[in-house]
């Protein structure tokens, strides 16, 4: 069998986001709400299409901002203290520093209940867009998954966070 098949006993990877195993980091789960963070925050079209529409089962900017940082402390110190763990190298760490600071910035300038509309429409957006992509493409890549899928819904990192 390919290690993507093999069950989920000990000593084999099972669980993947696209192709390349998940779980061979020690704080996967963690990863995994990080990844999927900064891709709803990288993403301008699914931004239009599911936040600004207020479309059912990807949260809300807030919701988005809260996966990136509530386990992980990342709104009160580095990333880099997490390599190895949550992050694979010193350049996935840089790349969601930035982008949690930009994120942050905005967050604390709006208001974490602004609508979903104050967020996009904020001078600072774009660029906060832009360092959450350059940071959700190195992981995605890293993992082996494709940057340009479309995010997955919270029910299924819910499901993905629940496996192994």
């Amino acid at each position: 069998m390919q290690g993507s098949e093999r069950s989920s006993r000990r000593g084999h990877r099972s669980l993947s986001m696209g192709g390349m195993p998940l779980n061979d980091m020690p704080w996967w789960r963690w990863r995994a709400h990080v990844r999927s963070a900064l891709h709803m925050l990288s993403d301008p079209v699914f931004q239009q299409e599911c936040w600004l529409a207020g479309r059912e089962g990807y949260g809300d900017v807030t919701d988005a901002v809260y996966r990136l940082v509530e386990d992980t402390w990342l709104d009160n110190w580095s990333a880099e203290k997490y390599v190895g763990t949550i992050f694979r190298d010193s350049q996935e760490a840089a790349l969601v520093d930035v982008a949690v600071l930009r994120v942050l910035r905005i967050m604390h300038q709006v208001g974490p209940d602004a609508p979903v509309a104050v967020y996009l429409e904020h001078h600072g957006w774009p660029e906060a867009v832009r360092a959450a992509r350059d940071a959700h493409v190195r992981l995605a890549q890293n993992d082996g998954e494709d940057p340009d899928a479309p995010p997955r819904s919270l029910d299924a990192l819910a499901l993905m966070a629940r496996a192994v």
